[in-house]
């Protein structure tokens, strides 16, 4: 008996949402009829039975392709009434990524996220912990208006991220502060006294902002990441070089969510402990 009543629930579900998505987009039977290759006494027996029976799969698919809605949704499978492909638009985007401070995209998921927790992997440090030297030094060659108007603007939206109530756990390698700090690699001709003030700034920073601010040092050569950020439960952005990919389907999210928290879970240096490394990195510099 309970088997009957549900297929009888399920046929039932199916009419209705047959008939809303015909009234929605204002599509007749007979041009349904048409568009699927059946006859129109065929709609009517489908809409007007009110058994157990639903049609066969090709007709359920044909009148959900037609309709622009999903097959699941018409045998009330599911509550989305999108198409697969639909859906996967919706939850997955690639953006271009410009070589420039704080671009609009990137602003725009931050104020989206407002209030949530971010969990950031940057591709090297933070822009959003730069002093004002380094933002010049990283980011004049790339500027198109003049640097100062750029850093300006940078700085004003940093400092909106800063205030916006959001908790911040950013995941650093190890190598990548020791590189910055040597002035090797990416930093190579990085200025000693621009490196030195620059870690009194995240000392400063760290001081100033923490626990909403927590920075964590983990050993990429044990466990490795591609540059992302999580925005709270809304998205998951990795970072490709020329653009952003953006996912916001729920188990991606997940995820990589769970990805972040081994990384601190695990990180060589908790973010309470990062002052004390970031004094001793200070202390090397200044004897050079």
């Amino acid at each position: 008996m309970p088997d009957k009543i549900d297929k009888r629930e399920r046929a039932a579900q199916f009419r209705a949402r047959l008939l809303r998505s015909l009234r929605d987009t204002g599509t007749s039977q007979s041009a349904l009829a048409r568009r699927i290759g059946v006859d129109r006494s065929t709609i009517s027996q489908l809409l007007a039975d009110d058994g157990a029976r639903l049609p066969n799969a090709h007709v359920v698919g044909a009148c959900a392709s037609a309709l622009g809605v999903s097959a699941d949704w018409l045998l009330a499978l599911s509550d989305r009434p999108e198409s697969a492909a639909e859906l996967l638009a919706g939850s997955l985007s690639l953006t271009e990524a410009p070589r420039a401070l704080v671009d609009e995209k990137i602003f725009e998921w931050h104020r989206e996220a407002a209030g949530y927790k971010i969990r950031h992997v940057p591709a090297a440090l933070p822009d959003m912990l730069k002093t004002r030297a380094l933002l010049e030094w990283e980011y004049r060659p790339h500027l198109g208006r003049t640097a100062d108007q750029a850093i300006g603007a940078s700085e004003d939206r940093l400092q909106w991220m800063r205030n916006s109530g959001s908790d911040y756990e950013i995941a650093i390698s190890i190598y990548e502060l020791h590189c910055f700090a040597e002035g090797v690699g990416y930093y190579h001709g990085l200025p000693a006294d621009t490196r030195r003030d620059q870690i009194d700034h995240i000392l400063a920073l760290c001081d100033q902002l923490y626990p909403r601010l927590r920075i964590y040092l983990f050993d990429s050569r044990r466990l490795y990441s591609a540059p992302i950020t999580v925005f709270g439960p809304l998205l998951c952005v990795f970072y490709a070089g020329g653009h952003y990919m953006a996912f916001r389907d729920r188990d991606r999210i997940e995820t990589f969510t769970t990805h972040f928290d081994r990384l601190v879970r695990e990180a060589d240096l908790s973010a309470r402990h990062l002052p004390t490394h970031l004094r001793r990195l200070r202390e090397k510099l200044a004897k050079r």
